[in-house]
């Protein structure tokens, strides 16, 4: 799963890495604790291109009454996202690439201690996680909401959480944005072996108040 990550990359440089025309409205960066019910930074594509737009993390399911009225879901698993009431159409026509830097998991002591880690990919450049979209509320108040697509862990990960976010490589990108045609259930495995590494970081990031770019760095313990 992902329930917590980092974005630092300037939002004119997001746009252009991924061809996007940018929204005037992005979430400030760089935010080194994105939290769920945050606004992150989503790429669609449609009829004139992609766009590079702000989106609620927690994607709400159109019968929902109120954002508080089910679960709250910042992620899907690619092994059911295609059956799931809640998933299955944006599954076949709203999909969508996050944008992040790395991401955080936890492992627990014996004790019950929740220790930190930040993984991020080995080259440094930025992650683009697999996500599903849906615009939800009455038409006066629209807001959109997205998931990220999640996959059973690959082995360098599995030690941490046995499940984690579906990472996409450039090459991908227009196949799960829709632009490449059919077939992006193809896509929807872990990812490379060796793509990212990790580390330790402090205990500070267990509290989603926590902020700045310390969070990310190692932490000898």
């Amino acid at each position: 799963m992902c329930g917590r990550f980092a974005v630092t990359l300037p939002n004119d440089a997001m746009a252009q890495l991924f061809s996007a025309r940018p929204a005037n409205t992005l979430p400030p960066v760089p935010n080194f604790n994105v939290c769920p019910t945050n606004q992150v930074h989503v790429v669609r594509a449609g009829e004139n291109g992609r766009t590079l737009d702000p989106l609620r993390w927690g994607f709400l399911p159109h019968w929902y009454k109120a954002e508080n009225a089910g679960p709250l879901l910042i992620n899907a698993r690619a092994e059911t996202l295609a059956e799931k009431p809640a998933f299955r159409a944006a599954c076949r026509e709203r999909r969508c690439l996050m944008a992040a830097t790395g991401f955080y998991e936890w492992t627990k002591t014996e004790q019950g201690e929740r220790l930190p880690w930040y993984i991020f990919r080995k080259d440094g450049a930025p992650i683009a996680f697999a996500g599903v979209w849906q615009d939800w509320g009455p038409e006066e108040a629209r807001q959109g909401t997205c998931a990220i697509v999640t996959t059973a862990a690959n082995r360098n990960l599995s030690t941490i959480h046995h499940r984690m976010p579906l990472i996409l490589e450039p090459d991908d990108w227009p196949l799960w944005l829709g632009e490449a045609g059919k077939g992006a259930a193809r896509l929807m495995q872990p990812g490379a072996e060796d793509i990212l590494r990790y580390h330790r970081v402090d205990p500070a990031v267990n509290s989603n108040r926590a902020s700045g770019p310390e969070l990310i760095e190692r932490f000898e313990t």
